[in-house]
């Protein structure tokens, strides 16, 4: 992990040294000290400190490239996925910069029997003295503490290395960063789930026309879609037909969930109600992750677990679904707990070199922001950190995110290229969008969910801004409109019917530049539909000039599907439910279809999707109404072709298997 280095006796941090101008230059410095950090003591010289250095990685900058070449249609090397062996080993750092870096550390006087190269080949660690670390880093530790919490960290004014060293350090610890934990409310989770419903006791609103009465019946109708969006509905809309035959038992959906659990009597519930021939007690098949357990007896059932399962299953079965449920109840549900970032773990537990993955100035997990394992809380889990237990699913829905102004950019810049790494391996990684339009979360950085000093800037979502996921927005089938005309783009204002605003999340980055694969795309949308709100050019410019839009960062949504009036049974009773995490799970549930044809002549998973839909935008159904209001603002306008409400548009089953099917 980024490690706050643990002395003997003390945390500590490092002062300014001179430089040795000849030899030597100065690696990384800070430039100011937050005004809640005091520099304390310096660290005793014989105290121990464990030094982590973080090797440059090769071939990073190519990783896009890499990524296209498997994933665009015109390429030749299309779904020719690679092996985990072979990610790792392209960027691994060169033979030279391990060796060039513990020369200079033997020559300086370390042991070469004290350093140790991580399994992933990505950093050096070593033990040393207080005294030891200081020659070596021409600098003085001291010790930091945060006045408000307490927490006592390592971090330096500026350290150098040798000239000749500097190309092949990425970062060391410890060094420059401070970084304390924040205590979060429930409403202050990061990592939050995305959608919200009302519990409708086991009947229905009074819809606008005349309807047959019984709720159950009224809803197996097609012309009750404006009322409830039943599994006929979601068939209907696009297009998607009866499976038949055995699924392939390499294909399996991956659904991911973290602090909302399922009951295995609303699935049966569901399924008698909705879907007979899913046989009662059918389940997802576990991959629990760092304690997590499921499922729940049905007074502590989770809406967003019941609505994943309950809108995937009718679409795949018989093919399976993989739980993904992550961490123990004390980081997973526990109000006072201090992590604020998420997916880590998970993608520990995927790919067993990302807990130890060094990148944009951090090793594994980090330690303030995200849950450490073994977990000493009462009930925690007490074993390691699972890396690496689990194989990938071919794709993976995620109805969970946060904002990327709640993280620093380096956490999401090297998740993301994780993100990459995954797709490289052929696997399809789709994540919902958010429900506040251009905003945030109220409550989340202001009191309306948006940025600056005026509450006026939108706030980008986060990791939905990564170039290499997929992002899911929602459409609405409205009042008096079927499923055999086109969907809008969901506007629910404040309590019509939920208890907030619900629009599709969506926007521009303010970490991630606009990605080859979509820059055609945007470019069509700022040129025949410029939104009318002035804009910033790059997170530098952030708000310059009124500005309340990143112009030039990497749009989201990509796609889009319903996500409104979803009919549920959530802790035993019939409920409707919304949100972009209803949007996800079907068009992942769609994609997984897909690929079960391509298995089944040969071929192999699609893998990352956006080239080949950004390519082919006419197998979606393009959405031209609605818009995703936030920050005092109509935010943006869903129109013809791509636009960052609805993406490229909604799932169209025919024409996505007729293309998928023709590709390699």
């Amino acid at each position: 992990m980024r490690l706050s280095a643990v002395a003997a006796v003390a945390f500590a941090a490092c002062s300014y040294a001179a430089p040795h101008a000849a030899t030597h230059a100065v690696h990384e410095k800070r430039d100011y000290t937050p005004t809640n950090w005091v520099k304390r003591d310096r660290v005793p010289a014989t105290a121990t400190i464990p030094v982590r250095i973080g090797l440059t990685q090769t071939n990073l900058q190519k990783g896009y490239d890499f990524l296209m070449d498997v994933s665009h249609p015109a390429s030749t090397n299309y779904a020719k996925h690679w092996t985990a062996e072979e990610v790792a080993d392209m960027f691994a750092p060169s033979e030279k910069t391990v060796a060039t870096v513990r020369e200079w550390l033997v020559g300086s006087g370390i042991p070469a029997e004290r350093i140790t190269h991580s399994d992933n080949k990505g950093w050096l660690a070593f033990d040393v003295t207080a005294q030891e670390a200081e020659d070596l880093l021409h600098t003085e530790y001291y010790v930091y503490e945060h006045t408000s919490y307490g927490h006592v960290e390592t971090a330096c004014d500026q350290y150098q290395v040798p000239k000749h060293i500097q190309e092949h350090v990425d970062y060391i610890t410890p060094g420059v960063k401070l970084a304390a934990p924040v205590k979060r409310g429930h409403s202050q989770r990061r990592n939050t789930k995305r959608g919200f419903g009302m519990t409708m006791g086991g009947g229905i609103p009074v819809p606008p026309k005349s309807i047959k009465p019984g709720p159950i019946k009224l809803l197996n109708e097609l012309e009750s879609c404006d009322v409830a969006i039943t599994p006929i509905c979601v068939a209907a809309l696009y297009e998607v037909p009866p499976t038949f035959g055995q699924a392939d038992p390499g294909n399996s959906l991956g659904i991911f969930e973290e602090g909302d659990y399922y009951s295995q009597k609303d699935l049966n519930l569901f399924f008698a109600n909705f879907t007979p021939y899913i046989p009662k007690g059918t389940h997802p098949t576990p991959a629990f992750i760092d304690g997590a357990e499921a499922p729940v007896p049905v007074q502590d059932a989770g809406g967003e677990s019941d609505l994943d399962f309950q809108l995937a299953y009718p679409l795949i079965y018989p093919q399976t679904i993989t739980l993904y449920q992550t961490d123990d109840l004390n980081y997973a549900t526990n109000p006072n707990s201090t992590s604020l970032g998420g997916f880590n773990t998970f993608l520990d537990a995927l790919d067993g070199s990302y807990c130890t993955y060094s990148a944009f100035g951090e090793t594994g997990d980090d330690p303030v922001l995200d849950p450490t394992y073994p977990d000493p809380a009462p009930g925690g889990y007490k074993g390691k950190l699972q890396c690496g237990v689990y194989k990938p699913t071919n794709v993976i829905s995620v109805s969970y995110g946060g904002q990327e102004f709640d993280l620093p950019a380096y956490y999401q810049e090297r998740q993301c290229n994780e993100f990459m790494k995954l797709g490289l391996q052929g696997h399809s990684i789709l994540y919902a969008s958010g429900d506040d339009g251009v905003a945030g979360p109220p409550g989340d950085d202001s009191a309306n969910g948006c940025l600056g000093k005026n509450d006026n800037i939108f706030s980008p979502a986060w990791p939905n801004s990564c170039p290499y996921i997929t992002n899911v927005g929602a459409t609405k089938v409205y009042p008096n409109k079927t499923v055999f005309e086109p969907e809008c783009a969901v506007v629910d204002p404040i309590n019509q019917p939920y208890s907030v605003a619900f629009s599709s999340g969506g926007g521009f980055s303010n970490i991630y530049p606009i990605p080859s694969y979509q820059a055609a795309a945007v470019a069509k949308f700022f040129a025949d539909y410029n939104p009318p709100y002035k804009y910033y050019s790059g997170n530098a410019s952030f708000g310059k000039n009124g500005g309340v839009y990143n112009r030039i960062g990497r749009g989201y949504p990509d796609v889009a599907a319903n996500g409104d009036n979803i009919a549920v049974y959530v802790e035993g009773n019939f409920t409707l439910e919304g949100g972009t995490s209803a949007s996800t799970p079907i068009f992942s549930s769609i994609v997984n279809r897909i690929n079960e044809e391509r298995l089944l002549i040969g071929k192999k998973p699609i893998g990352f999707l956006n080239p080949a839909l950004y390519s082919n935008p006419e197998v979606l159904n393009d959405i031209t109404c609605g818009s995703n209001p936030g920050c005092g603002t109509n935010g943006f306008e869903a129109v013809p072709g791509w636009d960052p409400v609805s993406g490229l548009g909604t799932p169209n089953f025919p024409r996505m298997l007729a293309l998928f099917l023709s590709l390699p």
